[in-house]
């Protein structure tokens, strides 16, 4: 005897991603969740390719597997795809000093963030009135 399976937390129209630990700033990584939140992903994923944003291109991958979870796990149409949500977390902080005059020590603190993307699949007619 097992406890149940848990329930999808998605709808079924709906994939997610992850990617964890990335080194860079949430504040920072927020800046480039901002630039596909809502398109749809062939647009995302050129404003991703074309950023000079240094985080972006893990952006990037992030979101190319939650297209690859849309459509190998849950057969959605990769065509139909919107971002649907892109969302940024904390995670660990890792701290170090610096050597400061008359033997002092400034404090760096070298942030770490996560970051979910979820893709929802639209139909065609929806999708020409949200652009």
């Amino acid at each position: 005897m097992s406890k149940p399976k848990t329930p999808r937390q998605l709808s079924e129209t709906e994939a997610k991603a992850e990617a964890r630990n990335l080194r860079v700033s949430p504040q920072k990584l927020n800046l480039v969740a901002q630039l596909i939140r809502g398109k749809k992903v062939a647009t995302a994923l050129a404003d991703l390719e074309f950023s000079r944003k240094r985080i972006a291109k893990d952006v990037k991958k992030c979101l190319e597997s939650a297209i690859a979870n849309a459509e190998n796990n849950h057969e959605l149409d990769v065509d139909d795809l919107v971002v649907k949500e892109a969302h940024v977390g904390k995670s660990i902080v890792m701290k170090r000093f610096h050597a400061r005059a008359r033997g002092r020590a400034g404090r760096i603190a070298k942030f770490f963030s996560n970051i979910t993307i979820v893709v929802r699949e639209v139909e065609e007619e929806k999708a020409k009135k949200a652009a």
